[in-house]
């Protein structure tokens, strides 16, 4: 908990030596990500670690890690080319994503996971672009825009 804490404040001390595109002249922040610079998970960690820790020696690099780097962030948030994103971070990549997480064993929760496996196989469990759309909602400063 001190660590989440502690992680939390750098985070927002990296917001604010952040510069940010603004629009109307307003005070709101505004990023963009863009699907055509990632086809896959990895990729995506980059392109947010590029975006939102530019001048930093850490990098994003789970989804939990991605969701606490939102912390601190309001504005708006661009997603171009959201629809090719939609795609590739779809059924197979995310079925792909359980069945190594299952392999790999510890530290993960096998049976957390192959819940998560066998419900996207029956068509109701989430894509990891599913996934990541509900982090990035989950905070109310954050508005997401889907281009």
């Amino acid at each position: 908990m001190v660590y989440l804490k502690i992680f939390r404040q750098r985070i927002t001390t990296i917001y604010s030596k952040m510069e940010w595109n603004t629009s109307n002249n307003n005070k709101e922040k505004m990023t963009v990500i863009n699907g055509s610079h990632f086809s896959n998970l990895e990729g995506f960690y980059e392109e947010v670690s590029r975006l939102f820790l530019k001048d930093e020696n850490w990098k994003v690099g789970t989804l939990d890690g991605f969701d606490d780097l939102l912390y601190g962030f309001q504005g708006e948030i661009i997603w171009k080319n959201s629809q090719k994103s939609k795609k590739e971070l779809g059924f197979n990549l995310t079925k792909e994503f359980y069945e190594t997480k299952i392999r790999q064993g510890k530290p993960f929760n096998i049976e957390l996971i192959q819940q998560k496996l066998n419900e996207l196989m029956e068509g109701n469990g989430q894509t990891l672009f599913e996934i990541l759309i509900e982090i990035i909602e989950s905070h109310k400063n954050i508005k997401l825009i889907l281009d």
